[in-house]
């Protein structure tokens, strides 16, 4: 298989995390891939028309793309069981859209400040998204810590991943604040041996 791959993309961290969690990282070839909103690197397209990291090139049928579809995959390829049945497969599923949901809003402050120029960047939307990041924490804090502190599972790692991402590009902005239990969960998911492999550039 082979993997379009990004160092600093979060949603590759994801396949990346499970890949070593799963013992598959050996079935993977990476291709690094330079592709931004407004500039699709070529050689991506024919596996992912949106353009977007990561997508998975496999032998028995086209390839995959979007992170959540990629970790279905190579969790069902393991054997794994890090989605769960029954109510818990449900959960699982809700905070991996929690932490789509962080990371798509940490991604859009990042652009907003990376990509438009100066005189056309809106605070109220930067704003606007980090309230969405402010409120899943939240949530996670007070409904979701019993589930994190369970047995390894997706909603874990994307978790770990999202806030992983916000400490990375908006640091400054201070998270763990008033989410004292999600940031001593964190503290310890991210010292994994899988996080702590998969750590962006500085």
């Amino acid at each position: 298989m082979k993997l379009a791959f990004s160092p600093t993309s979060p949603y590759v961290r994801k396949v990346m995390v499970l890949l070593h969690e799963t013992d598959q990282l050996d079935d993977v070839t990476l291709t690094d891939i330079a592709t931004t909103p407004l500039a699709a690197d070529q050689a991506l397209l024919p596996n992912n028309p949106l353009g977007k990291v990561p997508a998975l090139e496999r032998t028995e049928g086209p390839a995959l793309y979007d992170s959540r579809v990629i970790c279905a995959y190579l969790n069902d390829r393991a054997g794994g069981a890090l989605y769960g049945k029954g109510a818990r497969h449900w959960d699982i599923l809700t905070l991996e859209a929690t932490a789509d949901g962080i990371l798509d809003a940490a991604l859009a402050m990042t652009y907003e400040g990376r990509m438009r120029p100066e005189a056309k960047q809106m605070v109220e939307w930067v704003e606007g998204q980090w309230a969405k990041i402010d409120r899943a924490c939240a949530a996670l804090n007070t409904r979701w810590m019993s589930h994190l502190s369970g047995p390894l599972d997706m909603g874990q790692i994307a978790i770990g991943c999202a806030l992983a991402y916000v400490d990375f590009r908006h640091d400054a902005r201070g998270w763990r604040k008033g989410n004292d239990a999600l940031a001593a969960w964190f503290e310890t998911f991210d010292s994994r041996p899988s996080m702590m492999a998969t750590r962006p550039p500085a």
